[in-house]
């Protein structure tokens, strides 16, 4: 503050009263830039506030001892003289069953006063024994509350002689790639590790779970971290440490942190009800590329386009079809296809949402009564669909070649006596197709949103869509990854 006196005294000295305005846009910008955030000087007393509340979680688990790999009885022949010796010998040698103590390390911080706590749900799992291990050393024996194992969560309850220090959750959505982040946890056993770094980058999937939307920072996590807080600025927990990227098995600087957005939800149902009940809409989804989104006419590649319906499920009784991209759910956008299943799952069951979906052109605007997600949940059946006549045609705008259903087909390509649609026999593996993995026995069921009839419809929709300029046309396809919708782009030829 000294320093920035004397230059400003400097400046009034030099320019006089009739460079004030000279001085004055210099102190504007002066003020901006001190309105800039910096590197903080110091986390000490950050950490001093917030070490209290984390806590070590040491688990353990008694393990069956296998059958061992002791000296093996000879195969001696019936009355040898020397298989009563042997056979004491090998009996007083043999490894004895025994069972044996696994004992595991982990992190998490305290959210009440009564003694809830949360951490990830591996650090306990399988755990015979769970105790949590206070700053002070105190031990206290743990019950699981409840877990949540697609969200990697799990909320713990000790009873403690005391009030015990907690810690609030900030909003993770805020949070920006470049902002500072403190990490507290339990690494390799050593017990309150406060490491400092920032927000790395946003939304990362690393195929941990269904809804995977990390939070990625180059704080320093190390095996034991798992369970534990990562801070902002103020002191709120936006996220919990939950993996690492690592060929050595130590931090390489890149860490995972559960959002609290994510987690905040999941931890007020263990709470409540000691487990989580998510929405359910009832949709085969896929992502919407550049080509398909060009088919389907929308102005970017944004949504989840729907492949298949279930049978019974709340998206059918919407009204919900195969075509459809959804755009919004329930009020939020869905930017890519991931986030769906994210946002349908966070939406309380029995709520009446509201769906924007794009079909034939134009926003169409539904309204869907979100079901439970049940973990037996049953993909959609097949259908009978019409039967096209016999024949092969050759479409060299795809490259392929594609054969109407016939018993011979059938056995041909082991397909279901119910299957419909048109079948692929051969493909140009230099054409269009094969650049979108279309192979010999994949079912074409529907061509730019229509139902698949005959090899002639196929063809004449290739020609209405060359005649109108496109560049691709749009396929639905059942193959033994299920359905699914590709956009071929048409050749010049």
């Amino acid at each position: 503050m000294r320093t920035e006196i004397m230059v400003i005294q400097s400046l009034r000295t030099a320019w006089g009263r009739a460079s004030g305005v000279a001085v004055a846009l210099v102190l504007v910008v002066w003020a901006g830039a001190a309105d800039a955030k910096s590197a903080p000087e110091s986390f000490a007393d950050l950490a001093e506030k917030l070490l209290p509340s984390v806590v070590n979680i040491s688990t353990t688990q008694t393990v069956e001892a296998g059958t061992g790999t002791g000296p093996q009885f000879p195969q001696l022949p019936p009355g040898s003289p020397f298989e009563e010796f042997f056979k004491e010998f090998f009996d007083r040698n043999q490894p004895q069953q025994r069972s044996r103590r696994a004992t595991s390390l982990g992190s998490g911080f305290i959210i009440s006063k009564d003694g809830y706590v949360v951490t990830n749900n591996h650090v306990i799992a399988e755990a015979d024994e769970i105790t949590v291990i206070l700053q002070d050393d105190t031990r206290l024996p743990a019950e699981l509350v409840g877990r949540d194992p697609k969200t990697d969560i799990a909320v713990l309850k000790v009873k403690p002689e005391k009030d015990l220090p907690t810690l609030g959750f900030g909003n993770s959505d805020v949070a920006r790639v470049g902002d500072w982040v403190v990490a507290i946890g339990n690494p390799f056993g050593l017990g309150g590790t406060v490491t400092a770094g920032i927000i790395s980058a946003r939304g990362r999937d690393i195929n941990a779970g269904p809804y995977d939307d990390f939070i990625q920072t180059d704080a320093s996590i190390n095996k034991g971290n798992s369970g534990g807080p990562m801070f902002n600025m103020d002191g709120k927990v936006i996220g919990i440490n939950t993996a690492i990227f690592s060929t050595t098995g130590g931090s390489v600087g890149i860490g995972f942190a559960i959002p609290a957005s994510t987690a905040q939800p999941v931890i007020e149902q263990l709470i409540k009800n000691g487990a989580v009940k998510r929405g359910w809409l009832g949709v085969h989804i896929q992502g919407v590329t550049e080509e398909i989104a060009e088919t389907l006419g929308l102005k970017k590649a944004q949504g989840a386009l729907v492949a298949s319906v279930i049978k019974g499920s709340p998206a059918e009784k919407a009204k919900i079809k195969a075509g459809d991209v959804i755009l919004s759910f329930d009020g939020k956008q869905v930017d890519e296809m991931r986030a769906l299943p994210r946002i349908v799952a966070e939406t309380p069951v029995g709520r009446a949402a509201k769906v924007e979906v794009w079909r034939d052109g134009a926003i169409t605007n539904l309204k869907v009564a979100v079901g439970e997600l049940e973990d037996d949940t049953q993909v959609a059946a097949k259908t009978e669909g019409p039967k096209g006549k016999a024949g092969e045609r050759s479409i060299d705008a795809l490259g392929l070649t594609l054969s109407t259903l016939s018993d011979q087909v059938r056995d041909r390509f082991k397909l279901a006596k119910d299957a419909k649609g048109v079948v692929v026999t051969k493909v140009d593996g230099e054409g269009p197709a094969a650049e979108k993995g279309i192979r010999p026995g994949d079912l074409v069921v529907e061509v730019s949103m229509e139902e698949v009839e005959s090899l002639n419809q196929i063809i004449n929709k290739v020609g209405e869509a060359k005649k109108a300029g496109r560049k691709s046309i749009l396929l639905l396809l059942e193959g033994q990854g299920g359905l699914r919708w590709v956009a071929v782009r048409l050749s010049k030829s």
